[in-house]
């Protein structure tokens, strides 16, 4: 039995980390409460979950697939581990703190990112009624992710506004033999519009000019760490696969700057926000425009990095015309 415990309580706030856990018997860790018949008729009030022990970023993911998996019949909507984390946003900025370069402006060094508590016992799950969790759906049906390769940026836009909006780095604008493809690669990120088409948990980290296996890797401040663990992300852009992931970088030294094997690098904290926006299916456009506009509203031509000269890409056509 997953070892979690639930309750059917009437409250209105979402975010709260720890509530006074209710008084059960015999061993607390896998005590489930008796509900109601019809779980559905007790929405809006809160169904939630207390977290039974601590759990690091290793163990994370297959304690939220129990989770979800555990929970899903008690809900009248299709529960998945992106929902249910959209509707406990603090677990996104307890993932984004896990960020190395962020923890060294703190004074700590993070050697071993997995070993990292990122659910504490006690710690509190809500499951978002009816109505949440059918505005987050939709919000999710109406997402796009938007890179523009040429200006080195990722925006995660919502019903036609941008979220949020990080600094990336794109591929190098060469040929190289790599030898996990077999052949010569044109490194250059691909353009396209497509969507989501795989979601990887448990990155296996392979050097792809070598093909040699690696466990670490060695940070901007030339501290050697264990490889964090953050889920990397695999798209489809006009019907193809390039192999053109979006991953954090553990050398954000190389953001803003045409450097990878043709996938996206975000920072470690930004890849975590990244990821909880871009579930399956979630629309994404890959363009090379070189005319954008600034802050101050002129227009700025970016450096034609791949010499591709001049496209322009119409956004809210490519939102309108994606699922």
């Amino acid at each position: 039995m997953l070892g979690v415990m639930v309750a059917l309580i009437s409250l209105t706030a979402c975010d709260k980390r720890r509530e006074p856990t209710p008084e059960t018997s015999g061993n607390s860790n896998d005590t489930m409460l008796t509900l109601p018949t019809d779980v559905a008729d007790t929405i809006p009030e809160r169904l939630f979950a207390i977290v039974p022990r601590d759990i690091p970023v290793k163990s994370y993911f297959k304690y939220l697939k129990e989770t979800a998996a555990a929970f899903d019949t008690l809900v009248p909507y299709p529960l998945s581990e992106h929902l249910l984390v959209r509707a406990n946003p603090w677990i996104i900025d307890t993932l984004e703190n896990t960020d190395y370069y962020r923890r060294k402006l703190r004074g700590e060094t993070l050697y071993r990112q997995p070993n990292e508590v990122v659910l504490h016992q006690g710690d509190t799950l809500f499951f978002p009624d009816s109505l949440s969790a059918g505005a987050l759906l939709d919000a999710m049906k109406n997402t796009l992710i938007d890179v523009n390769i040429p200006e080195y940026r990722l925006r995660i836009i919502e019903y036609g506004k941008t979220l949020h909006s990080f600094p990336i780095r794109v591929g190098k604008n060469r040929i190289r033999h790599l030898k996990l493809a077999g052949h010569d690669v044109d490194l250059r990120t691909k353009p396209g519009k497509g969507a989501v088409v795989r979601l990887n948990q448990y990155p296996i980290f392979l050097d792809p000019v070598s093909g040699k296996k690696f466990t670490h890797t060695k940070r901007d401040d030339k501290i050697t760490t264990l490889m964090p663990q953050i889920p990397w992300v695999e798209v489809e852009l006009d019907g193809q696969r390039y192999g053109q992931m979006i991953h954090p970088t553990t050398n954000p030294e190389t953001l803003e700057k045409a450097y990878s094997n043709g996938c996206v690098g975000l920072k470690e904290a930004d890849a975590w926000r990244f990821y909880y926006h871009a579930p399956l299916g979630t629309a994404v456009v890959f363009r090379y425009d070189l005319e954008v506009i600034g802050v101050s509203g002129d227009t700025i031509l970016l450096p034609d990095i791949y010499k591709w000269g001049k496209k322009t890409t119409r956004l809210r056509a490519v939102f309108r015309a994606l699922p």
